[in-house]
């Protein structure tokens, strides 16, 4: 542990040789680059990206089981990603003997800490580091699953929200509907999640073809980590009851769900790049995202699919799912766990192509207004600003 603060410290010093940030943040959040880059991880990303540009440094710390310990930074575009070795992975939740001191050693040198939450071993860190610095919390999602162990948490989670300076929801739903975020309403500020514009060589018109050839066209798309809460098996029931053709993109433990329903009008295509995603969401003809638990507390998959002009089937589920897919206007809501209503929203889009086509147009237009990459950054470096001595 001592060899590993050494090298911690000797590549903050070796990176110190450039012009000087006139701030330095360092995001703390369980998985990062290269390991994943899930919905979470995409929004530090983009935090981080931006704040470079603004001339503020930004770190991510996260663990990592294919760690050897702390190793030189991983250049991730203009930021770098310190990786802790994790030792343990319980309930969703990751933990590090060494890493307790890698984040006190960094969080030395940072002028804002920036929580992602929820992960217990992050508030388990703050108390032991006592790094003194002002901190920041995005509340991305309550603790939902994990019941039991939630009521053994309570007394940490609490002690640490009322600890840190401020906390950011990801939407008004969320502020309104979190029992948790009801408690510390006077430090709760909302910044919508956002993305950056589509590039135009992200749209390649070589993988779209070969993905109209492969998956053909006007079919309804899902993509996400195939997971407990994403709703998959009112999908498969919907896709069965209808007929109509559905893309599924991702991986997880529902994947075997999908293939043992063996449905003509369902394919399940894996994990995508970047291009692929486009290709797949420009042959589209909606976005359908049946997440039913709370679990899925904003879903950026929604965004992407906005940014694309697709219009969105999503459930009500008191979260930012409702925030990003505005019902009747940027598509259609329907209850949560109801394979009847998802089906029917469905149908109504297939059968109306100038419904589709407005409702994806309004989904652009919102994008456009509200979670593009540049206010949420600008965002956050005011609220970094405003948590620094003037």
């Amino acid at each position: 542990m001592k060899d590993e603060g050494r090298l911690t410290r000797l590549s903050l010093v070796e990176r110190g040789n450039d012009c000087g940030p006139d701030m330095r943040v360092l995001h703390f959040f369980k998985t990062y680059i290269p390991d994943t880059f899930a919905g979470i991880e995409r929004v530090i990303w983009q935090i981080a990206e931006g704040s470079e540009e603004h001339g503020i440094r930004a770190d991510v710390l996260s663990l990592s089981p294919s760690s050897a310990g702390i190793k030189e930074p991983l250049q991730v575009g203009r930021h770098h990603a310190y990786k802790a070795r994790q030792d343990l992975h319980v309930a969703s939740t990751g933990f590090s003997l060494s890493g307790i001191k890698v984040f006190a050693d960094l969080a030395r040198e940072a002028d804002i800490v920036h929580y992602h939450f929820p992960w217990p071993y992050m508030d388990i860190a703050h108390f032991l580091a006592r790094h003194g610095k002002p901190t920041v919390v995005t509340y991305h999602s309550d603790v939902v699953r994990q019941k039991l162990l939630l009521q053994a948490y309570k007394p940490l989670m609490h002690a640490f929200l009322k600890r840190v300076d401020r906390i950011v929801a990801t939407s008004p739903n969320y502020v309104a509907s979190s029992p948790v975020l009801k408690t510390y309403r006077e430090k709760t500020s909302v910044i919508p999640i956002g993305l950056g514009p589509q590039s135009r060589e992200m749209l390649d018109p070589a993988v779209v073809e070969s993905w109209r050839a492969r998956v053909g066209q006007d079919f309804f798309l899902f993509v996400g980590a195939l997971r407990y809460y994403k709703g998959l098996g009112f999908l498969i029931d919907a896709a069965r009851a209808t007929g109509l053709p559905v893309v599924v993109v991702g991986e997880g433990e529902m994947g075997a769900d999908l293939l043992a329903a063996g449905l003509p009008n369902l394919q399940l295509v894996g994990s995508v790049d970047d291009a692929d995603r486009a290709a797949l969401l420009e042959l589209s003809r909606a976005f359908v995202f049946p997440s039913h638990l709370r679990s899925e507390a904003f879903g950026v998959a929604l965004l992407e699919a906005a940014r694309a002009g697709r219009p969105m089937i999503s459930c009500e589920i008191g979260t930012g799912t409702s925030y990003v897919n505005k019902d009747g206007e940027t598509g259609i809501v329907v209850p949560p766990a109801d394979a009847a209503a998802l089906g029917a929203a469905m149908q109504k889009l297939h059968q109306d192509r100038e419904l589709a086509r407005a409702m994806g147009a309004a989904a652009h237009e919102r994008f456009c207004n509200i979670f593009s990459a540049e206010p949420m950054v600008n965002s956050y470096i005011a609220l970094y600003r405003s948590l620094l001595p003037h």
